[in-house]
């Protein structure tokens, strides 16, 4: 079975300026963001249908999108990949510290007695600190 580091070798062959898809080669952010919102409502389409088979190639062509972003930033040396998945990992262990509580990801687990309404209160005071955050970065 392929891996993501397969998809992303792919990626890497796609827009390779010799050897790659003229394509894909032609593609900025911007023209690709169709795709990306046809994709995302696809994904949308297959779940409100049961279609969890359709769901399943749906999903992948929603994830290409990410990867081909990514491959685009790497390009302009902005981001690359492994940074999006890096960052949305440390996102996601922030958002939840009733399941993180070291904050750490490969720390042992522990039984959460937190209800789903202290977790949305939670997530809400953690974005607004995140928003708080970013506006003071700029």
């Amino acid at each position: 079975a392929y891996t993501i580091d397969d998809l992303l070798f792919l990626m890497d062959r796609l827009r390779h300026p010799v050897t790659g898809c003229p394509w894909d080669l032609k593609q900025n952010y911007r023209s690709i963001v169709p795709s990306t919102l046809e994709e995302a409502y696809e994904v949308a389409d297959a779940i409100e249908r049961g279609d969890y088979a359709h769901l399943r190639e749906e999903l992948g062509d929603l994830l290409f999108q990410a990867v081909f972003y990514s491959r685009l930033a790497k390009e302009e040396q902005l981001f690359e990949f492994s940074d999006v998945v890096n960052n949305l990992v440390v996102k996601l262990i922030r958002r939840h510290p009733h399941v993180f509580p070291e904050g750490l990801l490969y720390a042992d687990a522990a039984i959460s007695d937190t209800s789903e309404k202290e977790v949305k209160q939670s997530w809400e005071q953690i974005k607004r600190e995140e928003r708080h955050t970013k506006g003071m970065l700029g």
